[in-house]
């Protein structure tokens, strides 16, 4: 099937209402392209894959969205003019241009997985659903993710760094605390690793879809790796359901920013003895992360490179 893609220039002050009136003439699913940096709630939900670097911000952005080039494009697109010429009475369109491209013939919803391939982190094989295992690998430990929505995939250098961490410091039986799990995919590791059972948090409501089906690609019984969305840095009912002083290792692969309030609510969940394992640290902010464990009562035991990031892994 082919589709017409149209692109809006406009500003990023108008970007909401331009959506919300997108939604009324009934087009959804806009793509947005702006260069506004994360705003501090943002990086507190922010669980990588993320760039480091983001441009300087022009106050310019553009939402795309596709049409089916058997519709009435025209008349679509007529309205679409029309609502932008009528939200400039209550504020800045910016220059409000539309500009069309026409898509190649395939099912461009579904064609990124071409650059989705399996992968090894050492000797751990990162698959998608919809590549075989091969012969020579299937004495491998395996590990099935698919992508998903900003969830990680073990792609990443930070979720690298904190496989393998986890492949040092699990120990059969032992209890792992996920914080910001998103995928699931450190949980998945521990339990394959021979942790006994795991808890994850997370922000964004879309990882309780991700986790499950990762888990059922995995063969995960649901009693092995429970989650909740909730944020344990300062909500009590989620401290609560993770419970206090009973885990052996703790994850978080988040931004150091969000790594410094965690560290002293996250030491309260664990153990005398257990190991936190911390990553998404661009390099030259590991000092803040190593001052927030030592605060906290930690021991640093290591601190690993990967590319541009650091992973801290400190004791209780």
């Amino acid at each position: 099937m082919k589709w017409n893609k149209y692109r809006i220039k406009t500003t990023e002050e108008a970007e909401d209402l331009i959506i919300s009136s997108l939604a009324d003439l009934g087009i959804e699913g806009v793509e947005i392209e702006d260069k506004q940096p994360l705003s501090e709630a943002e990086k507190k939900q922010m669980f990588v894959d993320i760039l480091p670097d983001m441009p300087y911000d022009d106050g310019v952005a553009y939402l795309s969205f596709y049409l089916e080039q058997d519709e009435d494009n025209e008349g679509i697109l007529s309205k679409v003019r029309e609502e932008l010429e009528a939200l400039r009475a209550f504020t800045d369109v910016g220059e409000g241009s539309i500009e069309a491209t026409e898509t190649e013939d395939k099912d461009w919803i579904n064609n990124w997985k071409e650059y989705f391939k399996q992968f090894y982190v050492d000797d751990i094989l990162v698959i998608p659903s919809w590549e075989e295992v091969r012969e020579e690998d299937r004495d491998k430990m395996i590990l099935h993710i698919d992508p998903g929505t900003a969830f990680g995939t073990g792609m990443h250098e930070t979720t690298q760094l904190c496989i393998r961490a986890l492949k040092k410091y699990v120990k059969p039986g032992c209890e792992v605390l996920d914080a910001g799990t998103g995928s699931g995919i450190l949980s998945i590791v521990a339990l394959k690793l021979g942790a006994g059972h795991a808890f994850g948090t997370d922000l964004d409501p879309c990882a309780v879809d991700a986790v499950k089906d990762n888990k059922e690609a995995n063969d995960i019984p649901d009693g092995d790796f429970e989650m909740v969305i909730g944020n344990l840095i300062d909500d009590r009912s989620t401290q609560d359901k993770a419970g206090y002083e009973k885990y052996d290792i703790v994850t978080a692969n988040i931004l150091a920013d969000v790594l410094v309030p965690l560290t002293p609510r996250v030491v309260e969940h664990m153990k005398k003895g257990a190991v936190y394992i911390t990553s998404g640290i661009l390099e030259g902010y590991e000092p803040m992360v190593i001052k927030a464990c030592e605060d906290a009562g930690m021991k640093v035991l290591e601190v690993n490179t990967q590319g541009e990031w650091k992973a801290v892994v400190a004791m209780k």
